[in-house]
């Protein structure tokens, strides 16, 4: 089975920094986009950056310039490294995993975790 996992939330206080990890295992996974999306208490779901098999990287405004996404020589890990944090960035932040194996056609999600900015 896929497992998805996130690691690396905390408490940081205003312009602190965080590394948030996404660790895919599975043998039949294969290259895949990884996704950061975040959701904070009473608020919708919103997209926070990706990036694809090859490297490229998307970030949504909120986050672009403060926040860079990566992943590990063997693609099994997605990092986004969380710089000069605001308060407003205070949520949950969620992986999300699509496998191109498949065409696209599933996604994977983890549990996610917490980021708590104090102010």
């Amino acid at each position: 089975q896929v497992q998805v996992v996130e690691s690396g939330g905390g408490l940081v206080q205003v312009g602190g920094s965080l590394r948030l990890s996404c660790a895919v295992s599975g043998s039949a996974f294969g290259p895949a986009t990884y996704s950061w999306y975040r959701q904070a208490p009473g608020n919708q779901r919103e997209f926070v950056a990706d990036i694809t098999t090859g490297g490229t990287t998307k970030y949504a405004d909120s986050v672009k310039g403060r926040f860079t996404m990566s992943r590990d020589n063997a693609r099994t890990t997605a990092y986004v490294q969380m710089n000069y944090l605001r308060p407003e960035d205070t949520a949950v932040y969620y992986c999300k995993s699509i496998p191109h194996r498949w065409g696209d056609a599933y996604e994977y999600w983890g549990q996610g975790t917490q980021v708590t900015v104090s102010s």
